[in-house]
């Protein structure tokens, strides 16, 4: 077997540490291109998505700090009208800053709570 890359392996961490932890609560994952930025809130239980926002859409363009925030409030939105008030938050192999942070405040100032 193929050693894992140091995202991978940082990738696999996060999200063991996140089912130790989560109880039953959705997941609200993040993944980040050079182009773009997506969000996703899934329930590991059933193994669905739940709601679904990425700069792919009309509203926001570009994977910068704004479009994030953008993507953040809209994953928030989703997440309300699916009736999704608490999630974890999975940055999978990302740190934690940047766009990934501006994705997560704006989703608390949307109102999910994590």
């Amino acid at each position: 077997m193929a050693k894992l890359s140091l995202f991978e392996r940082r990738r696999r961490r996060v999200r063991t540490a996140l089912r130790k932890r989560s109880g039953l609560r959705p997941r609200l994952s993040v993944h980040r291109t050079g182009r773009h930025i997506y969000a996703q809130i899934i329930d590991d239980a059933e193994g669905r998505t739940v709601a679904a926002a990425s700069t792919l859409g009309a509203k926001a363009a570009g994977a910068n700090v704004d479009a994030a925030i953008q993507v953040g409030k809209d994953i928030a939105a989703a997440a309300k009208k699916a009736g999704v008030t608490t999630v974890v938050f999975d940055r999978g192999g990302y740190l934690f800053h940047g766009r990934v942070k501006a994705l997560a405040d704006a989703a608390r100032e949307g109102g999910l709570e994590f």
